[in-house]
Formats: C-alpha cells, sequence, structure tokens
C-alpha cells in the first residue's frame, strides 16, 4: 500500500519515507523504556522499606524504656535517616490496627504478652546486636512497710502469679469490648483455682485502702485490673492511678502508691529500678518470658533490623 503511493508523486514519497522512519524509531524506542524502566525504579523490599513506611519507627511514651531501646537500636545500627515517633501504647496499636486492616507496611516498637499478637500475624524483627536484650521478667513491686501496714495485701501481691496466656486472654476480652474490670471479673471466675492460692491463708479485711498504680499499657492494665479484684475480695477498697513510667515508680518509692505489678525487668524500667534502689520492696517476678523489640506484619517481606539501613 505504501509503495502505491510513492508511484504518485516524489513529494508524497519523500514525506512518506519521512514518516516511516519516524515510525520506526518511535516503535524501537518505546520497548526499549518500558524494559528499562522496572530495572532502574523498583528496588528491593528490604532496600524499599524506609520509603514504604516514610523511615518512621512507631513508638510509645517516651518514659518507657523500650523507647530508650530503640533510639539506642538506631544508634548502633546505624539508622540516621530513621525517625522514632513518640505516643502512646493506644496510638501505637491504633496505627498498627489501621496498616493492618490495609495491608500496608508499618514497624512499631512492640512487646509480649500484648493482645495484637493475639490479634493480628506479626513477628519481631532479629536483634543481632541484642539491643533489647534477652526475654523479661514483668516484678511486683511494694512501697516499705507495705508489710507492716497492710500484710493482707502483702500477702496476695507476694503471692500474685499468672502466665502470657492468662494475661492475654484479659486483654483479648478487653479489646472485644469489655470493660477491665468485667474481663478481669470473668477471668477470675475462670481460674478460682489459681486465685485461691493467692488469698490461702490471708486475713480478710474491712475496707483498708490500698493504692496500686500502672501504666496505660494493655498488660498492665490486664493485670492491675484482675490484682485489683482479688483484692476487693479480701476486702480492701483499691484505688487505681494511672500514670506514665516515671511517675509510677517514684508514686511507689515515695509512698503515694502502694504497690504496682508492673514492672518491666531488668531492661525495660531498668532506669527507674536504680533510680529508686532502696525506696521499694521487690516481691519478685509475678509473669515470666515476656520480650520487647521491633515488631511488623508477617506479610512484610523483612526479617531482621539490620535490614532497615
Amino acid at each position: 500500500m505504501l509503495k502505491g503511493k510513492l508511484k504518485s508523486s516524489i513529494l508524497t514519497a519523500m514525506l512518506g519515507a519521512g514518516m516511516l522512519l519516524a515510525g520506526c524509531s518511535s516503535e524501537t524506542t518505546q520497548p526499549q523504556s518500558n524494559t528499562e524502566t522496572p530495572q532502574q525504579d523498583a528496588p528491593s523490599a528490604e532496600a524499599n522499606i524506609g520509603d514504604q513506611v516514610n523511615f518512621q519507627l512507631i513508638g510509645i511514651d517516651p518514659g518507657a524504656g523500650l523507647m530508650k531501646a530503640t533510639a539506642q537500636a538506631i544508634e548502633d545500627y546505624g539508622l540516621a535517616d530513621w525517625e522514632l515517633v513518640e505516643g502512646s501504647g493506644a496510638a501505637m496499636t491504633a496505627a498498627l490496627t489501621k496498616a493492618y486492616e490495609n495491608q500496608e507496611p508499618i514497624i512499631v516498637t512492640g512487646w509480649t504478652p500484648h493482645w495484637k499478637f493475639a490479634k493480628y500475624d506479626l513477628k519481631y524483627l532479629e536483634d543481632p546486636k541484642g539491643i533489647f536484650g534477652a526475654d523479661e521478667d514483668i516484678h511486683t513491686i511494694a512501697r516499705l512497710g507495705l508489710k507492716d501496714d497492710h500484710p493482707s495485701a502483702h500477702a496476695v501481691l507476694d503471692k500474685f502469679h499468672w502466665s502470657p496466656d492468662d494475661m492475654a486472654e484479659v486483654m483479648v476480652s478487653t479489646i472485644d469490648g469489655k470493660e477491665p474490670v468485667e474481663a478481669a471479673e470473668a477471668w477470675i471466675a475462670k481460674n478460682e483455682s489459681k486465685v485461691n492460692e493467692w488469698v490461702e491463708g490471708v486475713e480478710p479485711v474491712q475496707g483498708d485502702q490500698i493504692t496500686l498504680a500502672y501504666v496505660a499499657w494493655d498488660s498492665e492494665i490486664a493485670s492491675t485490673h484482675v490484682v485489683a479484684a482479688v483484692l476487693e475480695q479480701v476486702g480492701y477498697k483499691v484505688e487505681l492511678s494511672q500514670v506514665e513510667a516515671g511517675p509510677m515508680w517514684a508514686g511507689v518509692a515515695g509512698g503515694d502508691a502502694d504497690a504496682i505489678v508492673a514492672a518491666w525487668l531488668p531492661t525495660t524500667h531498668a532506669d527507674y529500678y536504680q533510680q529508686f534502689d532502696g525506696q521499694f520492696e521487690d516481691l519478685g517476678a509475678n509473669l515470666k518470658g515476656t520480650k520487647i523489640g521491633l515488631v511488623v506484619p508477617s506479610y512484610m517481606e523483612i526479617n531482621s533490623i539490620e535490614d532497615l539501613k
């Protein structure tokens, strides 16, 4: 067909030839561009993870030892471009929930026991440098003199211990809509034998008042409400004081709070333990086998903190 047009005139032939050359050039150049672009603009998931999450690590309250450990990890792993976002436990879980529901990438500061591991498929990033330490325990800390002033409360607090699965059950009930008091009472009703161990031989009281302090972590909301409910069964009038980690420890050391069941040791609350050493009584671990670190949804193709570089 093109040859027929070439016969009509020399001008038409020259124009047709020019158009043909232009067309051939376009057809050969475009495929080359489409082939090269993915090779240049599609880095691996590991190399691109910073861009995917805006180089942000979603944290909790700034006073937590977990935040201090994360800041140390940023330094030790050479993550100068990364930002540790301060907030709260509730803000962190809200951000995680939103990202998870949309299958979006996110990196949060995390700990177990926590209900998010029961709700979502998550994983800890490996920590080759050991910045976040080994598994931790949660301790019960009492003010000095509590044993003399409230021997029954001291006895219950000293005997209190449970498992990560116990704690997770209360946390999930709360997240599913129950008030913390209701979730605690439901767990107690199902675990009478365990609770009986805590109150065995304890003398009942008549409305004596005791104050428990705690941080607004779902784990500590669960444990503190369970202990409060058991103390009320013994006859105490329990006041709950929700504060940040620093004031929680200062309250026990100064006598404004009678006890806490929320001391994460030896890493998370190490600074407070050292700061107030000698001003409290450590009743030992009430839960063993906790963990802290950086957490991501399992659908993310990243396995180690070193992959953030």
